[in-house]
């Protein structure tokens, strides 16, 4: 049986959108019970977020898990966890793509740029980021080009260092351009409710 390619999976995904504080929220169940949640600027159609939720193997709905966007703060936690988890000079990692490229934002490395290197690992399908103080190491993969089974590329890698801030930007390939465009017109046919006509079907 032939494998399910990423664009078929979206396209048979059950989509519910919602326009909300200036943002367009589109919320996606998968054949598998997967869900996927992201939000789009709606006047630059940039993706804010995108945060994934698999059930467990009892079928209770497990935690969301960001991809795109701030990490969040799941509410609860004692105040010591809390401080513990967010030391704020630990290093924060995080995604935050622009239209072209995908793009991660590593905060707190307060080192000169030539410290740095980043590579692609092509045979392991990542991306390395480490220092030569032996600093900081990490290691991540491009998700998006995992779904889409497309090589990775050193030629689309680039990185800067500004204020404390390493930010590792890849090119986005022009297929994944592509599937973004033709995805974000199918978005914008569902017919978005807005906050305050939302059909309650709960009661």
């Amino acid at each position: 049986m032939a494998v399910q390619s990423w664009v078929d999976i979206l396209k048979l995904s059950k989509k519910t959108a919602l326009i909300h504080d200036g943002k367009r929220k589109i919320h996606y169940l998968f054949t598998d019970g997967k869900e996927m949640a992201e939000e789009y600027d709606l006047k630059t159609d940039e993706l804010i977020v995108r945060k994934w939720r698999h059930k467990s193997a009892l079928g209770a709905q497990g935690q969301w898990q960001v991809e795109v966007g701030e990490p969040l703060v799941v509410p609860g936690h004692s105040v010591d966890s809390e401080v513990i988890k967010e030391n704020c000079s630990n290093p924060v990692f995080t995604r935050k793509d622009t239209k072209t490229s995908f793009q991660w934002r590593i905060r707190n490395l307060p080192y000169p740029k030539d410290v740095f290197s980043v590579t692609v690992e092509a045979s392991e399908r990542c991306i390395i980021v480490k220092t030569s103080n032996k600093k900081y190491y990490k290691k991540f993969s491009i998700v998006d080009l995992d779904r889409s089974q497309l090589p990775l590329d050193s030629s689309a890698l680039s990185f800067s260092h500004v204020n404390n801030t390493l930010i590792v930007s890849y090119k986005k390939p022009k297929e994944i351009l592509t599937l973004e465009q033709e995805l974000l017109k199918e978005l914008k046919k569902l017919k978005g409710t807005s906050e305050g006509d939302v059909d309650c079907k709960t009661q």
